[in-house]
């Protein structure tokens, strides 16, 4: 007597079938990204700013693109975990409040150096001129590289009032008066000077 025929099962058929696998890859990532990410946008603490929180100065924003332009994000972040190990030794967690003004952000697990979303106001200005021009000269067994051109290169203040105007077109709350005074806040600066500016503002809002 002949065997029926076997039908395929549904999962053997979804194993077999490279577009049917891949249409239901892509529907089972955007269900389950759509469910962890929309509902951030409706929660106070992931986009109101923390109280104290002031969107970044020409300078600090310069100083800022600086920072992501010398790739000092692929060493540093600035995210600190909520576990005592992190908290111990760099401050407190860091919160979604305190990146509102951000972008991109400096989130990340990588760090061949510290995170340095609390060194504001950890140290002088003087001890950041003389760390980012040679960091050996502190930190003797530092592997960071020197930045000893950004002493000798100054900001461009004609770029800084369209930085403004875009980012205030995104919601941070620059005013007239702040995006038509961006250039002559810069005016004469170096960017060894922005950098410094931005690094000491860091993590600073929440005491």
């Amino acid at each position: 007597m002949a065997n029926p025929e076997v039908k395929p099962s549904g999962h053997a058929r979804i194993e077999t079938s490279n577009f049917l696998m891949i249409v239901l890859v892509l529907l089972t990532v955007a269900v389950g990204g759509a469910v962890e990410i929309v509902p951030l946008f409706f929660q106070r603490s992931t986009t109101e700013a923390t109280p104290g929180l002031k969107p970044y100065t020409p300078l600090q924003l310069a100083g800022r693109d600086i920072y992501i332009r010398e790739g000092c994000y692929n060493c540093h972040s600035q995210m600190i975990r909520p576990f005592r190990s992190e908290t111990l030794r760099y401050g407190h967690y860091s919160t979604a409040g305190e990146f509102v003004y951000d972008r991109p952000f400096q989130w990340g697990s990588k760090r061949t150096g510290p995170d340095l979303h609390r060194v504001g106001g950890k140290y002088n200005d003087e001890w950041h001129r003389i760390h980012l021009t040679n960091p050996r000269d502190l930190v003797p067994e530092s592997n960071m590289p020197a930045y000893p051109w950004l002493a000798k290169t100054m900001v461009d203040p004609a770029d800084m009032a369209p930085k403004l105007s875009t980012l205030r077109k995104l919601g941070v709350p620059y005013d007239d008066a702040e995006v038509a005074g961006a250039a002559e806040a810069v005016k004469g600066r170096s960017e060894l000077d922005a950098v410094i500016a931005y690094l000491q503002v860091l993590g600073t809002a929440l005491k």
